[in-house]
């Protein structure tokens, strides 16, 4: 008997089963040891909520208000690269899952459809972008993504280089020549199609397009050339949270790149507190890295989130069933979340907010 995945580990699984080593590797690891990665969920896991009891709940209220608009959850599908690895539609099935579950869907800078195609099929984008070499090429990137109707731009902070990713090291990782950074290249090979001795081709193609340089006054640029809400991905310090929202930041994402980045940097659950703490609602705080359940979202909730963004466990659907294996993480975290803020005493996001939390011994 085929049973129905009761849960996003359940989509893990079967995504582990179904691709090859070398891919489950790209999608799957960290960076150095993979400590980072361990301490997103071992940090999570320390997170005990405190349920408040004859709160009289009968129904909940999932709906968010997020920097691009409305959203039905509170979350939205991280940016993510080259997703046709994962399945042959890619980022177009992703983009359709998170079209039926109401969540806004962020595109890669690499994304290995085009900006145009992702939007063609209708759900809410946002559009994510990374520091280039070219200065041009971002300008008419950002052009391109006003085009096309994306309702906020992602900037992604905290991939100056690409961190040193052992396994796809070991694996020689390289791109499959159908697949290619849509929106950078034509249709012939780059760097991350050529396989060298020891090394990824990936993180070579990335060194080649990537500029290490990105400042704040980099940042203060971005603002300047467009009128979407502006978000930042990749905060931990405090004090960086308070600085982009000088420069205009409408949200920040509190994350450490699932653990793929700074070998040793804080699991973002934990960071998450110290910056809602400092931007003292200036600009809506946003959170990833490690979350896998409803009841992920809701302690991200109570420390201080507005919103999470949701990475492999969208991976894992679509490899499983591309776009309709989505939907199901979606519905499976629905379904977990209305769970959750129920047993809770919770009627909607902002009742979340209020509840008492215990990290590791310590209540907040």
């Amino acid at each position: 008997m085929t049973h129905q995945p009761l849960c996003v580990e359940d989509l893990r699984r079967s995504a582990a089963a179904r691709l090859a080593p070398a891919v489950w590797d790209f999608i799957s690891g960290g960076s150095g040891t993979e400590s980072t990665l361990q301490a997103n969920r071992a940090a999570l896991d320390g997170v005990s909520l405190v349920p408040r009891v004859l709160a009289g709940v009968k129904s909940v209220d999932t709906g968010a208000q997020l920097p691009g608009g409305p959203a039905a959850l509170p979350l939205a599908v991280a940016p993510m690269a080259y997703q046709r690895l994962l399945h042959p539609e890619g980022e177009l099935a992703a983009a359709q899952g998170a079209l039926a579950a109401g969540v806004p869907f962020v595109v890669s800078t690499i994304s290995s459809h085009s900006l145009e195609e992702i939007a063609a099929v209708g759900a809410d984008l946002w559009f994510q972008l990374y520091w280039l070499h070219d200065r041009g090429r971002m300008v008419e990137l950002i052009r391109r993504a006003e085009q096309v109707g994306c309702r906020a731009l992602m900037v992604t902070v905290d991939v100056p280089i690409m961190g040193r990713r052992l396994r796809d090291l070991r694996n020689e990782f390289t791109l499959p020549s159908w697949i290619r950074s849509a929106n950078l290249e034509s249709d012939g090979p780059s760097a991350a199609h050529a396989r060298r001795p020891g090394e990824s081709a990936v993180a070579a193609h990335t060194k080649l397009a990537f500029d290490p340089t990105f400042g704040w006054s980099d940042l203060e640029w971005i603002r300047e050339q467009t009128r979407l809400p502006l978000v930042v991905k990749g905060i931990l310090d405090p004090q960086d949270a308070e600085q982009a929202v000088r420069l205009g930041a409408d949200a920040v994402v509190v994350s450490n790149h699932g653990g793929r980045q700074l070998d040793g940097a804080p699991a973002s659950i934990t960071a998450l507190p110290w910056v809602a703490e400092a931007v003292g609602g200036q600009c809506r705080v946003l959170m990833d890295s490690g979350v896998r359940s409803g009841t992920d979202i809701l302690r991200a909730l109570a420390l201080g989130a507005d919103a999470v963004l949701i990475g492999r466990p969208v991976l894992w659907g679509l490899s499983a069933a591309g776009a309709p294996g989505v939907a199901q993480v979606f519905s499976i975290l629905r379904t977990e979340l209305e769970e959750a803020l129920l047993l809770a005493g919770c009627a909607d996001l902002a009742a979340a907010r209020t509840l008492r939390s215990i990290i590791s011994g310590l209540r907040v």
